[in-house]
């Protein structure tokens, strides 16, 4: 069997000297057992695959023999996925968002199937393009608008209605279809768009959109909409006119006037109070002129279209009139309902004069006029005045959006004036102290690693004082004690903290973040606020990898095996009791290759 990073390697460099390549022969990769090892090794350190699916079982018993009873079933195309089990989730417009968990094995076949994908397709997506892709996320998106939407007129802020419960099954095979020729490999995929989910205890059938959850999800969604994301393509460059805005009179006439002021204070012969006046009058003049554009601000023979998209939501950025702009979304609507069959959300399109902010993945987006609105007016080096900002995109963090995080998190409650203040959180009572902190300092940095791009990211000051207050209160509650104590109890040299021993019963002390909220001016390289791992990105085999294929027990020594590799949630769930734990620890891992017997003597309390 050939190596899985080789041959996705082989797929990538196929599409990237020819991004219309059509592949064949995709299916006869599912019988090879070292990508299910590779999958399975990716995503095995989640959390979330101990959760159970439908099925009732969870990534803990993973085995080569299970892998080879589903390759022998998709070898006969008997194959079929279980139905994926449904919860909801909350969403940030307070609604709930449907969740569908696949069955554990479904999941590492999709993870297959993602792989096999992603390495035809992710090269040849479009740079506008940002949610569900490696190195990309929501800040990248916000990025691409403040460099590449200076100057709108005119927004567009699209939302697709119901994206992922409408994607059109037919449709999406169809685009498939232009860049893959294996039935076989496009039945699979429509089995699992087809699975059906249990709710209640229910089966109900699927005949449009991917189940949200499903690891295989995001990337059929990327796929669906970069049909959008190549129609916006082309028609920017059939509405873009123009190579400059033409110069404003007014403004040049302004520019004529200061240039032969400066002329007249190279006389010689001028007195102080001539010169005073002079450089009084060219003062005045610089600031008037600063309030006037330097160009045409809507010259019909300059154009600009811009597009930015992350999975569903997606702003258009216009430099036209306002019948042009509605054009555009008219235009985008009927792409939409019969190319891709979906629509376009009416309450949640807009369309927004740039003087009004936009909202876009959480954040208010304004345009700077130069004159009042987010302007910024400098004597610059050698004399004269400047407007640094006009035309310029700023990020600004809503007020809204920090008042859902403070009440959300339960930090604080409004009084009856209406004026936040600081509480406990019960539910963290009974937590260890480490935990409790690790908690607040995980959810500070959340918040504000998201929104550090926001020019008023500094708002955030302010509820840091009542977040700190609630640990506080927290504590006093834990230990039925006052906050002050808890103050002088939790420092070290004024550092508000907790302390705690490590593995090797060193003490150490973790403090409470106070790290301060500076505003960053480019996305972190590892922003971690909502994108996943770049699975296109094949290093060396893991050490999972190898220890499943070595067909050992690393209990008993055994290789007759059957082996089905024992996994537990998260580490720190290892408390060192049993021999096992012990076992674990002493290697630093949450997982163990045991032999059948092992592993059910393990289940059975009989290795403690």
């Amino acid at each position: 069997m050939r190596d899985p990073r080789v041959v996705l390697d082989t797929l990538r460099e196929k599409t990237r000297s020819d991004p219309s390549y059509v592949f064949d022969k995709l299916y006869r990769n599912l019988y090879n057992p070292e990508f299910y090892i590779m999958a399975y090794g990716k995503i095995a350190p989640k959390p979330g695959n101990m959760t159970p699916g439908s099925d009732g079982q969870t990534i803990d018993g993973f085995s080569l023999e299970k892998v080879n009873i589903i390759i022998e079933a998709l070898k006969t195309e008997q194959y079929q996925p279980t139905p994926a089990r449904r919860e909801y989730i909350p969403k940030k417009n307070g609604g709930k968002r449907p969740l569908g968990i696949p069955a554990t094995y479904d999941k590492i076949l999709q993870k297959v199937v993602r792989n096999i994908l992603e390495a035809i397709y992710e090269d040849t997506f479009s740079e506008h393009s940002h949610g569900f892709r490696p190195s990309r996320s929501c800040h990248t998106a916000l990025e691409e608008v403040t460099q590449k939407c200076r100057g709108t007129k005119w927004w567009i802020e699209g939302d697709i209605k119901g994206f992922f419960d409408n994607i059109n099954h037919e449709t999406l095979i169809n685009i498939l279809r232009k860049r893959i020729r294996d039935e076989k490999f496009l039945r699979l995929i429509w089995k699992f768009l087809r699975a059906g989910y249990v709710e209640d205890w229910k089966f109900n059938y699927t005949y449009s959109g991917t189940p949200q959850g499903g690891i295989i999800s995001p990337l059929l969604a990327n796929i669906y909409l970069n049909e959008l994301d190549k129609y916006m393509e082309m028609y920017k460059t059939k509405f873009d006119k123009g190579k400059k805005r033409k110069n404003n009179p007014e403004y040049k006439a302004i520019s004529f006037q200061i240039e032969n002021k400066r002329r007249k204070l190279m006389n010689p012969k001028l007195s102080g109070e001539e010169l005073k006046a002079l450089q009084t009058t060219i003062k005045e003049l610089e600031v008037k002129r600063t309030k006037i554009d330097s160009v045409h601000p809507m010259d019909e023979n300059f154009k600009r279209l811009n597009y930015v998209r992350y999975a569903d939501d997606f702003v258009v950025s216009v430099i036209g009139s306002r019948e042009e702009t509605e054009q555009i979304k008219e235009d985008i609507k009927d792409f939409l309902q019969k190319e891709l069959k979906l629509e376009l959300s009416a309450e949640k399109t807009l369309i927004t004069h740039w003087k009004n902010p936009v909202k876009f993945l959480g954040y208010e987006i304004f345009i700077s006029d130069g004159k009042g609105n987010s302007v910024s007016i400098k004597n610059r080096k050698g004399g004269g005045w400047v407007r640094t900002t006009s035309g310029h995109v700023t990020l600004s963090l809503p007020y809204e959006a920090i008042e859902k995080f403070m009440l959300k998190n339960d930090y604080i409650y409004i009084d009856k004036e209406g004026k936040w203040k600081a509480k406990e959180r019960g539910k963290y009572k009974n937590n260890d102290d480490l935990e409790i902190v690790s908690i607040y300092n995980s959810e500070i940095r959340g918040f504000y690693n998201y929104y550090s791009l926001a020019k008023n990211v500094n708002k955030l000051n302010h509820p840091y004082h009542l977040i700190r207050t609630s640990f506080l209160k927290t504590l006093a509650m834990k230990y039925k004690t006052k906050t002050s104590f808890i103050a002088k109890k939790f420092s070290r040299d004024g550092e508000l903290g907790v302390w705690f021993k490590n593995a090797k019963g060193q003490m150490k002390f973790r403090a409470f973040y106070h790290e301060g909220f500076k505003r960053r001016l480019k996305p972190l390289k590892e922003p971690n606020v909502d994108q996943p791992k770049n699975t296109l990105i094949y290093s060396a085999v893991t050490s999972l990898e190898e220890r499943i294929k070595a067909n050992k027990c690393e209990w008993c020594d055994d290789t007759t095996g059957p082996f089905e590799v024992h996994h537990v949630r998260k580490f720190k769930d290892l408390k060192g009791k049993a021999r096992w734990e012990q076992f674990m620890l002493a290697r630093n891992r949450k997982t163990v290759v045991m032999c059948l017997k092992c592993h059910d003597d393990l289940h059975a309390g009989k290795l403690d």
